[in-house]
C-alpha cells in the first residue's frame, strides 16, 4: 500500500485527505461542438484542450470561479474546453504542478477526451512544464503562454506587437530546451586526428540552444530599445495635453467588462467592441465634454485579469501608466460576473504595481440589465458610490456623464473680464480650458464671469474688469 505524505495548510489547517488525493470535475466548462461533422471539425482545427486548476486558498466557488475564467480565456485563443479538474492541495507540486499519483489520473482524462493539450491554472517551471508533457504525451501550456497567446493575436500597432513579443521572449528565455552536443556549432574532439578542428575549436563549442539564447538576449535588447523610444512619443503627448490644462480620465477594468462599450458610449468613439478577453490592447483616447462646456478627454486601456503575468505589465508599463497620469480613473466593473468583487480587487492590486492607486477612483458597475436583482442589492450596499450603468441600452449613462463632470478637476481662478470681439481665440480658449459661469454682450465686446486655471488667468489679466 502506498501512503503519500502532504504538508499541512498553515493558514486554513489541515485539508480533508479526500480532497487533497482527488481530483475534483467542474461542470459546465465544455465547449464539445456536437452539431457539426467530423470533416467540418477538421476544417475549424480547434486545439482541444483539458484545463487543470490547483486549488490552494478561499472556496470552492473561487477555484470554480477561476477555472471558469480560464476556459473562457482558453476559447478566446481559439481552443475548445473539453473538460475542466481541480485538486485541492497547500501548493502546487514542485515537480508536475498536481502531484505525481494524479498525473496518470490526468492522462486517463486526456485518454478519454481525445484532448491533444493541457492548459494549466497557474505559471509552470520548466522543468513542471517538461515533467507533464513527459507523462501526459500531449502539449502543455501555463495560463501565462495562454495570456500571451491572446495579447498576441489582439496586438495591432506597432507598440502593442513591439509589447507583445517582449513579453513572450522574456517567457521563452528561461524555457528553451537544448538536445545535447549532436547540435554543437562548431568541431569538438580531442587534438589530433580527422576529428579535430585545431586550436580553439575543441570542445563542444557554442550549441544549438546557447545560439537561441544569445539572439533572443539580443532581440530582447532591441525591442526594449525600440519601447522606450516608443515611451518618449507617448511622454511628448502626455506633457502636451497636460499644457493645454485638459483634464485626462482614464478608463481602466476587468477584461470583457464593457470599457471600450462605456467609452463608445460616453464619445461616440467608435472603438471595437467584441465579447472576448483582451479585445482592446492599444488604447485609445477621446475628447468629449461636461455639460458645462469643460472639455477633457476619455483613454481606453489594457484589460486585467486574476494573476496578470508580470512579464505583461513590464513589457505593457508605458501602456498602462497612462492611467497614473490621469486626473480620475473610472473603474468599470462586470456586474452580472459570478465574483465582482474579486475582479475589483485584481484591478487594484495592478493599478498599485504601475503607480496609479493614488488617483481619485469612480467606480462604475455595467451590465446592469444582465445581473440578477440580489446582486445588484448586494454591490448597491457594498459600493454606495458607485454608478450602475448598462453601455449596452444606455441605462445610467447620463448619470455616469454628470459623475465624472463632479470629480473632473476644477478651475481655481474666479474673475470677470471684457473681451474684445476680435478676440474670439480667448473666448474659445475659456471654454476649451475653463469654465464660462456668466456672459453678456456689450459695444464694448463680450463680458464673461468665468472660473479658469492660474495660467489662463495671467494671460488674461489685461482684461479684467471689476467684479
Amino acid at each position: 500500500m502506498r501512503t503519500e505524505l502532504f504538508e499541512p495548510d498553515v493558514t486554513t489547517g489541515e485539508l480533508e485527505l479526500e480532497e487533497r488525493h482527488s481530483l475534483r470535475r467542474v461542470a459546465g466548462l465544455s465547449t464539445e461542438l456536437t452539431d457539426i461533422t467530423e470533416v467540418e471539425y477538421r476544417q475549424l482545427r480547434l486545439e482541444r484542450v483539458v484545463l487543470v486548476g490547483v486549488w490552494t486558498e478561499g472556496s470552492v466557488s473561487d477555484a470554480e470561479n477561476s477555472l471558469t475564467e480560464l476556459a473562457a480565456l482558453a476559447e478566446t485563443a481559439g481552443s475548445q474546453v473539453l473538460e475542466g479538474l481541480i485538486q485541492r492541495r497547500s501548493r502546487p507540486d514542485s515537480a508536475t504542478f498536481i502531484g505525481r499519483g494524479k498525473v496518470e489520473e490526468l492522462r486517463d482524462v486526456v485518454l478519454a477526451t481525445g484532448a491533444d493539450t493541457v492548459i494549466c491554472d497557474g505559471e509552470l517551471s520548466p522543468s513542471q512544464l517538461r515533467n507533464l508533457e513527459q507523462q501526459t504525451k500531449v502539449k502543455v501550456v501555463d495560463r501565462t503562454a495562454l495570456i500571451l497567446d491572446i495579447f498576441a493575436q489582439h496586438a495591432k500597432s506597432k507598440e502593442g506587437k513591439a509589447q507583445v513579443e517582449l513579453a513572450q521572449l522574456q517567457y521563452l528565455l528561461p524555457r528553451l530546451r537544448g538536445w545535447g552536443e549532436s547540435l554543437s556549432r562548431q568541431g569538438g574532439g580531442a587534438g589530433g586526428g580527422s576529428g579535430g578542428g585545431g586550436v580553439g575549436t575543441r570542445g563542444p563549442g557554442e550549441t544549438k540552444l546557447e545560439t537561441d539564447r544569445r539572439r533572443i538576449n539580443h532581440r530582447i535588447a532591441k525591442l526594449r530599445r525600440e519601447i522606450k523610444a516608443m515611451r518618449t512619443v507617448r511622454q511628448t503627448k502626455r506633457s502636451r495635453r497636460s499644457h493645454s490644462g485638459v483634464p485626462g480620465v482614464a478608463i481602466a477594468g476587468y477584461t470583457n467588462a464593457g470599457k471600450s462599450s462605456v467609452l463608445n458610449r460616453l464619445t461616440s468613439a467608435g472603438v471595437l467592441v467584441e465579447d472576448a478577453l483582451f479585445a482592446t490592447l492599444d488604447p485609445t483616447t477621446r475628447r468629449t465634454a461636461a455639460e458645462d462646456g469643460r472639455v477633457y478627454t476619455l483613454s481606453d486601456t489594457v484589460g486585467f485579469v486574476r494573476h496578470l503575468p508580470h512579464q505583461i505589465v513590464e513589457a505593457f508599463r508605458s501602456t498602462l501608466e497612462e492611467v497614473s497620469y490621469a486626473d480620475l480613473v473610472v473603474h468599470v466593473v462586470d456586474g452580472a460576473h459570478p465574483d465582482p468583487e474579486g475582479q475589483v480587487s485584481a484591478v487594484r492590486e495592478v493599478l498599485g504595481e504601475v503607480g496609479a492607486d493614488r488617483i481619485p477612483e469612480l467606480l462604475v458597475v455595467n451590465k446592469i440589465d444582465a445581473a440578477d436583482e440580489e446582486t445588484m442589492l448586494r454591490l448597491k450596499r457594498a459600493w454606495p458610490d458607485a454608478v450602475f450603468v448598462s453601455a449596452r441600452s444606455g441605462q445610467g449613462i447620463a448619470d455616469l456623464h454628470a459623475a465624472i463632470a463632479q470629480r473632473l478637476p476644477r478651475p481655481a481662478v474666479d474673475l470677470r473680464v471684457l473681451l474684445p470681439y476680435d478676440r474670439g481665440d480667448l473666448v474659445a480658449r475659456i471654454h476649451r480650458r475653463g469654465q464660462v459661469l456668466d456672459t453678456r454682450h456689450t459695444d464694448e465686446g463680450t463680458e464673461l464671469r468665468v472660473r479658469v486655471d492660474e495660467r489662463l488667468a495671467a494671460e488674461l489679466d489685461g482684461y479684467r474688469t471689476a467684479p
